[in-house]
């Protein structure tokens, strides 16, 4: 009789152990998807910028130009004594190509994962790099000290989400990107001195659309939070077309002028 249970024990273990192990496996926590795998559209590659309105502002600005601007006296002021010869003088001559500068000026971009979480956007304009960072705030020791391109958090917006948040297939217009950038040195809204001051915010939304023959076109909307300069956001779109190539591709170094 005891042998009998105990053949009987030795076969309800045996039975019953794969089952435990798959519970187990499947009460186990997963590591959360990475911004990589979670990202609604690609945005990689090389992309180059559209002007079609606001051309002597983003192109050629001249001093005193300072209309359809948000800005107060004190910006108005500092606009008008702009002096790019003293930017150089100075080594300021990358403060119109910080993180709200540099996505205005001519040129091209080249976008890249630097990892599965963070994103890297290289400016040939200036020959900059903003990196934006997916996942939980960092600490102010995270943040470094204050750059041009500053520090830039960002998250995707997935339109069309699953119950359980799944992201919506990858493909253009299935959701957005959102960056917020902060730990800004002072910089300027436009070339010709409207300035910005350290407390600057700047929130952004990348999308990727397709054009009527299929070519993919990245549209950037910038909004600016700045009480020092500005009596209200200063919003803009800016528009890129996806290259197939390097070509053009033309790193320079800043030009106050």
């Amino acid at each position: 009789m005891v042998r009998f249970l105990t053949i009987v024990a030795a076969v309800l273990v045996t039975l019953l152990a794969p089952t435990s192990a798959q519970q187990g496996q499947r009460g186990a926590p997963q590591a959360p998807a990475t911004a990589r795998a979670r990202a609604p559209f690609d945005m990689t590659g090389y992309w180059v910028s559209l002007i079609v309105d606001e051309w002597r502002f983003r192109v050629s600005p001249q001093r005193g130009d300072i209309a359809y601007l948000p800005i107060n006296q004190r910006a108005r002021d500092a606009a008008n004594q702009w002096d790019p010869a003293r930017d150089e003088a100075q080594g300021q001559a990358c403060r119109a190509y910080g993180a709200i500068g540099v996505m205005q000026r001519p040129g091209r971009l080249h976008v890249t994962w630097q990892d599965d979480n963070t994103l890297k956007i290289e400016a040939d304009a200036g020959t900059q790099t903003r990196v934006l960072h997916f996942g939980p705030p960092p600490t102010p020791a995270a943040r470094g000290e204050a750059s041009w391109q500053g520090y830039a958090t960002a998250d995707w917006q997935v339109l069309g989400a699953g119950r359980r948040g799944a992201p919506a297939p990858a493909r253009a217009g299935a959701g957005t990107l959102r960056a917020v950038t902060t730990n800004m040195l002072p910089g300027y809204l436009r070339k010709n001195g409207v300035p910005y001051g350290a407390n600057a915010v700047l929130t952004e939304y990348f999308n990727v659309l397709v054009g009527g023959e299929g070519e993919p076109y990245l549209s950037l909307t910038a909004m600016v939070d700045d009480s020092e300069y500005l009596a209200q956001p200063f919003v803009r779109t800016y528009t890129f077309k996806k290259q197939t190539d390097a070509s053009g591709w033309d790193p320079t170094p800043c030009y106050a002028r």
